[in-house]
């Protein structure tokens, strides 16, 4: 690793540590008024309108409320997977018919995730989205997002260019997260679009 890249990293954490200290102190209010309009924000766009499968996760916590928008997703009849953590943090995928198809699941003393009880479709399955929603805590001006740090959706990332694969990444967050410019490491990849409450930006690679 060299210098710069160890210094990318230290600052992400950081970084991190500063994002969610803001989230956790949002109130439950605060959290379901941000949801519903993340979800209207986020049904209007063009990506979504016309996507057949959409790759999307369940929020946890304090992140930017998913459940309403999946819940809508379905109801237009979207084909949508959920991820499941796997022990080494890549992801296997499965499908979302509903609040009943989740499970609640502990991974060690890490975080309690909803994951989808159902069959397995295995963690090739996301080449098949459309759009694929992207967990973050930021988004610079030029796309680049700040994860959790976990590495799972870097996972992701480089497996949808191996398959050839050029999903809409979508990247849901409040609008306080919305910065103008995030350390980057080579691996990093930019995403397509953020939805704010406040409306959407895109961004050209």
């Amino acid at each position: 690793m060299s210098h710069t890249e160890g210094g990318a990293e230290s600052h992400k954490r950081t970084l991190r540590g500063e994002f969610l200290t803001v989230r956790n102190r949002l109130t439950t209010d605060d959290l379901r008024e941000a949801a519903t309009l993340l979800a209207e924000r986020a049904l209007g766009i063009p990506e979504l309108t016309a996507a057949r499968t959409v790759a999307a996760y369940v929020s946890v916590g304090s992140e930017p409320g998913t459940l309403a928008l999946l819940d809508a997703l379905l109801a237009r009849g979207v084909r949508v997977l959920l991820p499941a953590l796997l022990p080494d943090n890549d992801l296997d995928w499965g499908a979302y018919t509903g609040e009943g198809s989740l499970a609640r699941v502990r991974h060690g003393g890490k975080m309690t995730l909803f994951e989808p009880a159902g069959e397995r479709l295995g963690p090739d399955a996301v080449a098949d989205a459309d759009v694929v929603l992207l967990p973050g805590l930021a988004v610079d001006a030029r796309g680049m997002r700040l994860g959790r740090g976990g590495g799972s959706y870097d996972r992701v990332l480089a497996r949808l260019e191996r398959a050839g694969a050029d999903p809409s990444l979508l990247v849901l967050l409040y609008d306080g997260e919305v910065v103008g410019h995030l350390p980057e490491e080579p691996h990093d990849r930019p995403v397509d679009a953020v939805v704010t409450p406040s409306g959407v930006r895109r961004f050209t690679g």
